[in-house]
């Protein structure tokens, strides 16, 4: 039972930590760039400069919610898909990915799937496109 117990908190408090998303508010860009992890989460202001520079702004929500409005330039690939994990696979592995839902979650979930395809770096928009709007930046219909 003691084992039980130890375990389920373990658990626990990893599944607090990964819900609670990494991202630093106050690091640069420059910061940002440079940390070694393959998946960084960053702000909505980190995730704007960042795009700026070369790489695939990637869109993983559903087709109903594309029609919200994307952020510029952003390819599409719906995270729910049955063929998501080989849709990927045509996105250039050694350029970074910069990944975002609605507010997060299914990025990250993204995001992990393409670190597990051997893709370099790749930035998760913390917050997602939510926290983008909230943040007064522009999509796209």
């Amino acid at each position: 039972m003691k084992k039980i117990v130890i375990v389920l908190s373990s658990v626990l408090l990893v599944s607090m930590y990964a819900c609670s998303g990494n991202a630093n508010p106050e690091a640069t860009t420059e910061e940002v760039v440079q940390q070694a992890e393959v998946i960084v989460d960053v702000t909505a202001s980190q995730f704007k400069d960042l795009i700026a520079s070369e790489g695939t702004v990637l869109d993983v929500r559903t087709p109903g919610e594309w029609e919200e409005g994307v952020i510029a330039n952003a390819e599409k690939m719906n995270y729910q898909a049955d063929d998501f994990s080989s849709q990927v696979e045509k996105l250039d592995k050694t350029k970074p990915v910069f990944v975002y839902c609605k507010r997060g979650g299914r990025s990250a979930g993204a995001a992990q799937v393409l670190k597990e395809k051997g893709f370099t770096k790749v930035y998760n928009l913390d917050g997602g496109i939510t926290a983008w709007m909230d943040e007064g930046n522009e999509v796209v219909k």
